[in-house]
């Protein structure tokens, strides 16, 4: 087994199958991308890239399946190194390739036109909406202050080639600045599904899709319930999670 050398605020997060994942408060994962990984439906042979990756989460629970290279980017050094743990303690150095940077940078760090799959996570709030958290970390993950979505949408048309995805997730509310947006970096809205904590709540998450390339036409697909009314996991999300919540 390869040992690593965790700082004093991070541990390790069973993610099922015998991967582990470095985490700390400053880089941790929330269900939004557990749901995001899945919806992206990766592959076999896709390369696919994760922007704003974070503590890496996607691209190993990507690791899953069989895959083509995967590639995952994050401005904050930190993310970075954290993953850099993972990969080695998962022995994944082989399949993930980790880029510390920016990619709105006037020379690109990755060829454009080279990836079948994008992937984020964006801030949810848009500048000057809701309150900024007070760490760098948060703000930057959170909140629109270093990368907009029109930033991260015209990354990710331009990591694509021709037929590719970019799947991302988003708050309800900012369904039209989404469509929007990738319409202007011509991707189409192809799928939407919404997500909803409980039967008959409203929905707190959207997942979509877009197609560099596409026809207009947008499929929508059923919604997707998190809990049934005792708390527990629906059918389908225990499914999602799959062999996570069992380590």
């Amino acid at each position: 087994m390869t040992e690593i050398s965790l700082l004093p605020d991070e541990h390790l997060e069973p993610l099922g199958g015998g991967l582990r994942l470095v985490v700390s408060p400053a880089h941790i994962f929330s269900t939004d991308s557990i749901l995001l990984s899945h919806f992206s439906e990766i592959r076999k042979r896709d390369t696919a890239c994760d922007i704003g990756t974070g503590s890496g989460v996607i691209p190993l629970l990507w690791c899953k399946r069989e895959t083509g290279p995967i590639t995952a980017v994050d401005i904050q050094e930190k993310a970075c190194a954290q993953l850099a743990k993972s990969l080695a303690l998962n022995h994944l150095e082989d399949r993930i390739t980790v880029v510390h940077g920016d990619l709105r940078e006037k020379h690109p760090l990755l060829p454009w036109g080279s990836f079948d799959l994008v992937t984020m996570n964006p801030p949810y709030f848009a500048a000057g909406a809701g309150i900024e958290s007070l760490a760098n970390s948060d703000r930057l993950t959170r909140h629109e202050t270093e990368c907009t979505l029109e930033d991260a949408v015209q990354t990710a048309a331009k990591l694509l080639r021709f037929g590719g995805r970019f799947c991302l997730c988003q708050k309800p509310e900012r369904l039209s600045d989404v469509t929007f947006a990738l319409r202007e970096a011509k991707l189409e809205l192809k799928r939407l599904r919404f997500v909803a904590q409980k039967e008959g709540r409203a929905p707190w998450l959207f997942l979509a899709e877009g197609k560099r390339g596409a026809k207009p036409g947008v499929r929508v697909e059923p919604q997707l319930v998190l809990q049934n009314v005792d708390g527990s996991d629906t059918a389908e999300m225990a499914e999602i999670f799959g062999d996570y919540r069992n380590g």
